[in-house]
């Protein structure tokens, strides 16, 4: 990648259950692109990831979300897997911490199961974006319009449908990075 976007710092707010190429892969080309980047998560340590259904590895998380300010960072991703995002979409903190990511206008990456944590949010409403298929009613039914592309760019919000996904959803998260934040959603 020739982008360098050195001293950017990303966030990437996961827990268990999270998909592991949709985590693993926009961690290593940020790096690769000079970004600091952190995984942050409801509790310092590993998280365990998974391969659809199958057990992955896992992963440290740097921090704990209650450490964590919004305002230290210029881009967030939020994995996906079923069961990361629905873990996370019924923590007061996680939403408040992507709340004041899409307020600021920065970059806030979002690929498969991980929009149900934008609908409890209250963020998917007026949007366009695209998500795994499985979710697609309930982002209808929170008030946006979703389409079937691999990468969706509305104003500062990225979003792809899966790990297929991923070289695009990293090239729009990058080049997102690079121009900083947009008007605030």
């Amino acid at each position: 990648m020739t982008t360098t976007l050195d001293g950017k710092r990303a966030a990437i707010l996961a827990s268990d259950g999270f998909e592991q190429a949709e985590l693993i892969v926009p961690l290593q080309v940020l790096r690769s692109a000079g970004v600091d980047v952190e995984i942050i998560s409801l509790k310092r340590g590993p998280i365990k990831g998974f391969n659809h259904l199958d057990p992955g590895e896992e992963v440290v998380a740097d921090l704990a979300l209650s450490e964590a300010d919004a305002d230290d960072y210029d881009a967030r991703v939020l994995p996906g897997g079923a069961n990361n995002p629905d873990r996370l979409r019924i923590e007061k903190s996680a939403l408040d911490f992507v709340r004041a990511f899409m307020e600021a206008g920065k970059p806030t990456a979002v690929i498969c199961h991980a929009p149900w944590i934008l609908i409890n949010a209250g963020l998917a409403k007026g949007r366009t974006l695209t998500s795994y298929k499985t979710i697609h009613t309930d982002l209808v039914n929170a008030g946006a319009t979703v389409v079937d592309q691999e990468v969706v760019v509305d104003g500062n919000l990225i979003t792809s449908r899966d790990p297929n996904d991923l070289p695009a959803f990293c090239a729009a998260l990058v080049k997102q990075i690079g121009e900083g934040p947009s008007a605030p959603a």
